[in-house]
């Protein structure tokens, strides 16, 4: 049996209206599926923990945006012992952008009843005083998490979406917070053996894929599948310059230019000055001036066509 956890309201609603395409096709096919409709905060998480209660194999799609994929992947028992099939429905679509999952709704789900191609992927792990999460794309410190909690709550972003123009909130929201942004000291230790500190930052992010924050490449090199974490920093240039580097970003040009460092590591340690924001697939996850972030010890499959 398919497991179809979806948010109706991901992308303003967006959400409905792709499960509606999807379930058309599952109807149309004869296919056997149980739906669960996230109600708000916690719910996809809930689902999932409750799928895979047991020990079956179990199938899950997702129809939703990153932060969607997020609660399920924290919800999952064993990543084993799941095959994992992605519908984007949101307005980031890192995720699906990284395994080149198709957009379109029908020809997602057709790829998932009928897999031609899996990818084995490597899930991150979160920690610090308050909390343990895992991600599925990319967690970090600073700008990059400020952005994405003002995106959460920002009724630019709903105005956006109708217009389908969602992906352009991280931009307008980069660019307010880069201005307004203070300075800030951190060091990191890669592996327990490597520090490296920083006099003043803008962000930390340790990423499983290439992309965040709607498209853009802050590792280019990252790869989901090889055992390692990729790390950028940002770190000791000018507003103005940062401001340049932005649209580089997109296209993973901007790593050549001083100021910007790229690391890789199974382990990064990371200590601000300041507690600052922290995110976890662009979600929220508190306020704090230290973080660990490791890989999981398994890897889940998903379908990408």
């Amino acid at each position: 049996m398919l497991h179809i956890v979806y948010n109706p309201q991901s992308s303003t609603g967006n959400g409905k209206k792709v499960f509606l395409q999807v379930e058309k096709v599952l109807i149309e096919e004869n296919v056997e599926y149980k739906v669960y409709e996230t109600t708000g905060a916690g719910s996809a998480k809930m689902y999932a923990k409750d799928i895979t209660s047991d020990d079956s194999n179990d199938v899950i799609i997702v129809i939703g945006g990153d932060g969607t994929l997020n609660e399920v992947f924290n919800g999952i028992k064993d990543y084993s012992k799941v095959t994992l099939g992605y519908i984007p429905s949101g307005s980031g679509g890192d995720f699906a952008r990284d395994l080149k999952i198709s957009t379109d709704p029908e020809k997602a789900i057709r790829s998932i009843l009928h897999p031609k191609e899996y990818k084995i992927m490597d899930v991150g792990n979160l920690t610090n005083a308050e909390c343990n999460k895992r991600f599925c794309v990319s967690a970090g410190i600073g700008f990059d998490a400020a952005v994405c909690h003002e995106a959460l709550h920002s009724k630019l972003k709903i105005w956006l979406n109708k217009v389908k123009l969602g992906k352009l909130t991280y931009v307008v929201i980069a660019l307010k917070q880069i201005l307004s942004t203070k300075k800030h000291g951190c060091t990191i230790i890669l592996d327990d053996a490597r520090k490296i500190k920083f006099d003043h930052f803008y962000f930390v992010t340790t990423m499983i894929h290439r992309y965040e924050g709607g498209g853009f490449m802050f590792c280019p090199k990252a790869k989901y599948d090889d055992g390692l974490i990729d790390v950028c920093v940002a770190s000791n240039i000018s507003k103005l310059k940062v401001l340049c580097l932005m649209p580089l970003a997109y296209k993973g040009k901007h790593t050549k230019f001083k100021g910007i460092e790229t690391y890789t590591a199974k382990k990064i340690q990371i200590f601000s000055d300041e507690k600052l924001p922290i995110h976890t697939d662009g979600e929220y996850a508190g306020v704090e001036d230290e973080l660990v972030v490791t890989l999981c010890s398994k890897q889940i499959r998903v379908i990408i066509r």
